[in-house]
């Protein structure tokens, strides 16, 4: 062949090619790819990123990165890109400069769409795929680079393979495990499971099929402000994915409450404490689903459901719609039943608002069935009670019940199946314990008789979402109505978690359980089109909304400092103010020490006076039973119902260790602290606890009381050894040692009856240490912890009606007090060494008057005295005389006040009372002049 012939085959060799690849990139090329036609159609989850640098900065902020990165799975893959990065770099780990863009492979990601699908891919697994679009010949380079390099490493090997006329790249760990790679169109595709991708190829012949995006169009909601990512759900595959994670059986009743949609497109939004993903849900399509029978019919509110549902409900399932009821079991058939029972079940059910609520209770520990209690609303609660009784009847249940609190508990006579439909099909089951019903408020409330009563005893007891701040919040944030609402408290749920996963998923569940508690308030909801709408368009669509909510989080003042006159909250303050001395960080400006107030919810707020300062507030469990006047050992000490907190009023953390978490048999009434790192804790059914700051409970405690406390236990330490003093209702008074013995010398008998607390001032010796007390016969009783009554001097005129109490310094001053005697309407006011009143007023009202004495020194005490009722308060002087004159208010005249005390201090140098106090939602503070 000659020169000249071999020069034309190879320019015309290097034309085709020039001319195949100007093709290639003018039309093939120049066609954008819908990165979801490259989706396998049996995605259950699918999440989409459009900024990476973003997003992890984000989950940064939320505190979800840290709890992510703990994650195996995550930490297997980080290791494996890690290696890559450090091989290709010379053995060197790479370096992300500062506020510049990732290096390595993590900086493909960049601002790009990239897509994170997962599938199920045998019995109890499932696998993710990853698709990563590579936009430039640099990102091609290094994403090939990666494979080299790593091949290159003796502990991997790399091959390729051909499937079905597609390249395949395989990457395999000698130690186990591969990972598939194909480039497609620069789409880099890759999973460790190879089934993935070469579904991947199979869908690559029918490109033109609808992709797992078709039902929502051209809707992007990456294109939102502030959307980081998306999440798109298939519903009809999430019960199998269910099925890996859970133990058979488990999951049938969500797994219809999710069925009433097929797939949802919801986009990512951080906020402070929350994760919120709202965006669409297309309705089931399917026959016999529960959308077809709900649609049409309207959403219902949530928030009047916070009356009802106990602070132990770990699930609810809340349906707004009737469904159709469950036929009743062969062995329940007509012929067993009047003739007249279908028609009265159908008369209960008309009495009822159409839907219902199925709770979850927290069980005691893993394996244990979650009892299940169902919530419905009634139309008129009078015919709802008439139709129970003639079911009753025609049931042959007997008309007997019983009481918790003021709750009736009945005999339902019927299953709750038929009545309600297929949402009660747990709670009645063949064969199993007879159902009973009981009606709470507006709500018809069905269970077996054990379970009924468990939730009845928490609502007697008001420990209601209602009550709880963390849970009025969740709800705050959800949609006002819906027709399906799931919520979840991981913290409730955990030991049914722990019971019902599959046992090879239960070890992971422990592992990361950091992270599932992270954000442990889950709401997901379906609010479905007007019903115009809804009728009139088959395929119109559901707003959906998830939550992840982490309580505590967020700022729950309206206004971020006060306002001079007041700071105003979201919800109404109760109690009173307290007052805590300066903080020994505290900035300069803030000498004067933080306030601690308490709300209707049971959120704990501390606002500093520091002009550097930040307020925070503590969502707790439960309303605050108990909040001394004084710090413990530096720390803030209050509890909850089960719940001790020890809280550094800093910041607001938890000291090492607590909250100290009691039984739920275990009721707190008080709890209090010394100069020892000791804590007792008082309980509504009359024992004494003792424990160390560690949590460790001392041997010879509990220590049952005949008669319930008059007052607060003391906690002192004389001559190196702990005293714990109780004064009971019956008049005795004990102290106990550290190992709960007593005292010599102890109980002693105060001569009567007493009510409210005692005064005990600690000395070198018990004999030297004194307690002072006030009994109903007027007597101001002086004794020592040797057991000696040494002084017993009336202090005012006894009468049947009258009652006395010791009102101690509120500050803590030692040997402080006045004394109150209150005789109806009228209140005198006692001082220690005077026979005559210091104060004597009439009211109208007869309720208690708390009285508060404050004593900044021999010339500037001051006397408060609320009426709850009216919602006002005075003050007085140490002589007797009205505070005002000349201040924000005239003389006599009453400051607003609907708290149950006020809090007070002096500033020396402007000569000035500073009062706070609590009006409705409002902190408001006054100055006082002294005269």
């Amino acid at each position: 062949m000659s020169r000249k012939l071999l020069a034309l085959l190879v320019a015309a060799f290097f034309v085709l090619s020039l001319a195949t690849y100007v093709y290639y990139r003018r039309t093939l090329a120049a066609v954008p790819i819908d990165a979801y036609a490259l989706v396998p159609d049996d995605a259950v989850l699918v999440l989409a990123t459009h900024d990476h640098p973003a997003l992890v900065q984000h989950l940064q902020e939320a505190g979800v990165w840290d709890n992510l990165t703990g994650v195996r799975y995550y930490q297997q893959v980080a290791g494996q890109l890690a290696l890559a990065d450090s091989l290709d770099n010379g053995g060197r780990p790479v370096v992300t400069p500062a506020g510049g863009r990732p290096r390595g492979l993590l900086g493909l990601l960049g601002k790009k769409l990239v897509l994170t699908s997962l599938h199920l891919t045998g019995r109890g697994q499932f696998d993710l795929l990853y698709q990563v679009p590579l936009e430039t010949v640099r990102e091609y380079r290094q994403a090939r680079g990666f494979l080299e390099t790593l091949a290159r490493d003796p502990r991997y090997t790399l091959s390729t393979r051909t499937y079905e006329g597609y390249e395949l790249d395989e990457l395999t760990a000698r130690t186990g495990g591969r990972l598939t790679v194909l480039n497609y169109r620069n789409h880099l595709l890759f999973s460790t499971n190879a089934v993935l991708v070469e579904a991947v190829v199979h869908r690559l012949g029918h490109l033109d099929a609808p992709t797992v995006h078709a039902g929502f169009g051209a809707t992007d909601l990456l294109r939102l402000p502030d959307v980081d990512a998306t999440v798109l759900v298939n519903f009809r595959r999430v019960p199998a994915l269910l099925d890996v994670l859970f133990q058979p059986g488990t999951h049938a009743q969500l797994d219809q409450v999710l069925a009433l949609a097929h797939d949802g497109l919801v986009g990512l939004k951080f906020s402070p404490g929350q994760l919120a993903l709202s965006g669409f849900a297309n309705p089931e399509t399917a026959a016999n689903s529960w959308q077809q029978y709900l649609r049409g019919q309207p959403a219902q509110a949530l928030r009047p459901l916070a009356d009802v549902l106990p602070l132990h409900a770990a699930l609810v399932l809340a349906v707004a719609g009737q469904l159709p009821p469950t036929p009743p079991p062969a062995a329940d058939s007509a012929a067993r039943r009047p003739a007249s029972y279908g028609p009265a079940l159908d008369s209960l059910r008309a009495s009822l608002v159409p839907g219902a609520a199925l709770v979850y209770l927290t069980t005691p520990a893993p394996g244990v069935v979650p009892a299940q209690v169902l919530v419905a609303r009634c139309r008129s609660v009078a015919a709802t009670g008439r139709w129970l009784a003639r079911l009753r009847r025609l049931g042959g249940s007997s008309p007997a019940f019983s009481r918790v609190g003021s709750y009736e508990v009945q005999a339902a006579g019927f299953e709750a199946a038929p009545l309600l439909g297929p949402l009660a099909a747990g709670v009645s089951v063949a064969g199993g314990p007879a159902l009973c019903t009981a009606l709470v408020g507006n709500y018809l409330i069905i269970s077996d008789a054990i379970s009924l009563k468990r939730y009845l005893g928490e609502v007697a007891a008001g420990q209601v979402w209602s009550s709880s701040a963390a849970q009025v919040a969740l709800l705050q944030q959800t949609l006002p109505q819906a027709r399906l609402t799931v919520l979840a408290d991981v913290r409730q749920g955990w030991n049914a978690l722990l019971g019902y996963l599959a046992e090879d998923r239960r070890a992971g569940l422990l592992r990361n359980e950091s992270m599932l508690r992270h954000f442990p308030q889950v709401a997901w909801q379906l609010l479905p089109p007007d019903l115009a709408a809804e009728e009139g368009k088959p395929g119109s669509q559901y707003f959906a909304q998830l939550l992840l909510r982490r309580p505590g989080q967020g700022p729950s003042i309206d206004s971020a400092a006060a306002s001079g006159a007041g700071t105003r909250f979201r919800t109404a303050l109760v109690g009173r103010p307290l007052l805590l001395p300066a903080l020994a960080n505290a900035v300069e400006g803030s000498a004067t020490g933080p306030v601690v107030i308490t709300d209707s919810l049971g959120v704990l707020h501390l606002l500093p006076t520091g002009p550097a300062a930040q307020p925070w507030a503590d969502s707790l469990p439960g309303p605050v039973v108990g909040l001394g006047p004084r710090l413990a050992r530096g720390r803030l000490l209050l509890a909850t119902a089960h719940n001790i907190h020890w809280l550094n009023p800093a910041d607001g953390q938890q000291a090492p260790g607590f909250p100290l978490n009691l039984p739920d048999s275990v009721t707190v009434a008080y709890v209090a602290a010394g100069t020892s790192p000791r804590l007792v804790v008082a309980t509504a059914h009359q024992d004494l606890l003792l424990f160390d700051t560690n949590g460790r409970r001392y041997p010879g405690w509990p220590r049952h009381l005949e008669a319930p406390l008059a007052g607060p236990p003391v906690l002192l330490t004389v001559g190196g050894r702990d005293v714990v003093v109780a004064a009971l209702r019956n008049g005795y008074v004990y102290a106990f040692d550290q190992a709960g013995g007593r005292y010599p010398g102890f109980p002693v008998s105060a001569g009567a009856h007493l009510d409210g607390p005692l005064l005990a001032t600690a000395g070198p010796t018990l004999a030297r240490s004194v307690l002072r007390l006030v009994n109903q016969h007027g007597e101001l009783v002086t004794l020592t912890l040797s057991g000696d009554i040494t002084a017993r001097r009336r202090v005012a005129t006894w009468s049947r009606t009258a009652t006395f109490r010791l009102v101690p310094e509120a500050g803590g001053r030692a040997g402080s007090f006045v004394v109150v005697r209150q005789d109806g309407g009228q209140l005198d006011v006692f001082s220690p060494g005077s026979v005559a009143p210091l104060l004597s007023r009439q009211f109208v009202t007869s309720g208690e008057k708390p009285v508060q004495w404050f004593d900044f020194g021999v010339t500037h005490q001051v006397l408060a005295l609320t009426e709850p009722l009216p919602g006002q308060v005075w003050l007085f002087d140490g002589q007797g005389r009205p505070l005002g004159a000349g201040g924000p208010t005239p003389a006599l005249a009453a400051w607003p006040s609907t708290g149950t005390g006020v809090g007070l201090r002096y500033d020396a140098a402007r000569q000035r009372y500073q009062l706070l106090r609590l009006v409705r939602r409002e902190l408001r503070r006054d100055e006082v002049r002294t005269e």
